[in-house]
């Protein structure tokens, strides 16, 4: 499929047939959460990949019964660093210059600068930023399935403090924020397949300034 038609054969997936999907097009859709561009490029997040049925069970009612948890074949749940510590920001440009067999001082300069401006934010604002970038992560993992032909539905309906628990999240210095459903669709029940894709007509959606 094109880009396009891709984008126009994928849907917010309502129910799942609870078919698993193929570890090589698990690890695809993976990939491209992998390679997601971040700010500094500093990841700042994991992806909790489940499977594990007792677990998903434990998980349905923390996201408010939502059946999706137990039919779709895997659950994504992205969790962003609670804040953008000091220890954080240096492991990661001590590995980046590794990588790129870079001198431990190359990117002094820019480390130091980005320091000093986390220095100046609280950590709320830390926990605000990591989770930002948990969505533009998300976007690719969308992306990706919908290039696959496999189903998959953004779900940021969940108790998040409950989740944060069951995860142990808060022990790892992580907070939850949102969850990726990846499956194959159930055709005869997913009922929101079968309706018209609405979205605003481009001319009132964007706005060209030339």
């Amino acid at each position: 499929m094109s880009l396009k038609e891709a984008l126009n054969w994928r849907s917010a997936t309502k129910s799942f047939n609870g078919k698993s999907i193929e570890d090589d097009k698990l690890q695809q859709i993976l990939e491209a959460i992998r390679l997601a561009p971040s700010s500094s490029g500093l990841q700042p997040f994991k992806v909790f990949v489940i499977s594990n049925r007792e677990l998903r069970e434990k998980l349905t009612p923390i996201a408010w019964g939502q059946q999706q948890i137990l039919q779709a074949s895997h659950i994504l749940v992205f969790a962003a660093w609670d804040q953008m510590s000091k220890e954080r920001v240096d492991a990661f440009f001590e590995f980046s210059n590794l990588v790129r067999s870079l001198p431990s001082s190359a990117t002094d300069d820019y480390r130091l600068n980005l320091l000093s401006l986390l220095d100046n934010k609280s950590e709320d604002q830390h926990f605000n930023n990591a989770s930002m970038q948990t969505y533009i992560a998300l976007g690719f993992g969308l992306l990706a399935a919908a290039d696959l032909k496999i189903d998959a539905t953004p779900m940021e309906g969940f108790d998040k403090e409950a989740l944060n628990e069951l995860l142990s999240l808060k022990e790892q210095g992580l907070k939850s924020t949102v969850m990726m459903a990846i499956g194959y669709r159930d055709h005869e029940n997913d009922w929101w397949s079968k309706m018209d894709r609405v979205r605003r007509p481009k001319e009132e959606l964007f706005v060209e300034l030339k």
